[in-house]
C-alpha cells in the first residue's frame, strides 16, 4: 500500500467496503455510524476488533479483489461533508487512466 495509508493507519476507527470498488477508511466514530446506517455493517471492520496489521491485510485483500473502478478514501466528519474525503489511492491511479 502507500505511505499515506501507513501514516494514518493507527488513527483509523474502521474500514468499510461496498464489495465492488469503494473502500473507506473511517477516521471518526460519526463516520462509523453513518456507514452502518448506509448498510456497510456486514462489510466493515472496526479497529477495536482488529489490529493495524490485520486492517492493512484486509485492505490489501479488498483492493486486490475490487473491480477496476476501485479507490480508497479516508473519510472524516467536517462541517461541509464534501471536505471530509481524502484520496488515499485515487480511482484509476493504478491503471494509467487517471
Amino acid at each position: 500500500m502507500n505511505e499515506r495509508l501507513l501514516e494514518i493507519l493507527p488513527d483509523i476507527k474502521a474500514i468499510a467496503w461496498d464489495t465492488c470498488h469503494k473502500i473507506y477508511l473511517l477516521m471518526d466514530e460519526e463516520q462509523v455510524e453513518l456507514m452502518v446506517g448506509y448498510g456497510y455493517g456486514d462489510d466493515m471492520i472496526k479497529a477495536t476488533d482488529s489490529t493495524p496489521e490485520m486492517l492493512l491485510n484486509t485492505l490489501e485483500d479488498w483492493y486486490a479483489n475490487s473491480c477496476g473502478l476501485r479507490f480508497i478514501q479516508a473519510v472524516t466528519t467536517k462541517d461541509d461533508p464534501n471536505e471530509g474525503f481524502e484520496d488515499i489511492i485515487a480511482q484509476f491511479s493504478d491503471s494509467g487512466e487517471e
